[in-house]
């Protein structure tokens, strides 16, 4: 499921992203270690997450996270 828009698809067709400190970052392989949140390569989804603060409840993690590394992927893929 998408942490942006909720919306329901294929783990294939989303991307996993893994907080690394105060970071998010990227995990295309799916093989870094700890939770992981998932997101359509979309930009509108990034920024519901971001809006939401979605990425810190569903890593649960206190704090704001970075998320550069993610918004770069994104805006790549688009």
């Amino acid at each position: 499921m998408c942490v942006g828009c909720r919306g329901r698809a294929r783990q294939t067709d989303l991307l996993r992203v893994v907080a690394i400190g105060p970071e998010l970052v990227p995990d295309s392989t799916t093989r870094q270690p700890g939770r992981g949140a998932y997101l359509h390569p979309d930009v509108e989804c990034l920024e519901l997450a971001q809006r939401r603060r979605a990425f810190a409840r569903a890593l649960r993690v206190a704090g704001s996270l970075s998320d550069e590394a993610v918004m770069a992927i994104v805006h790549q893929e688009n």
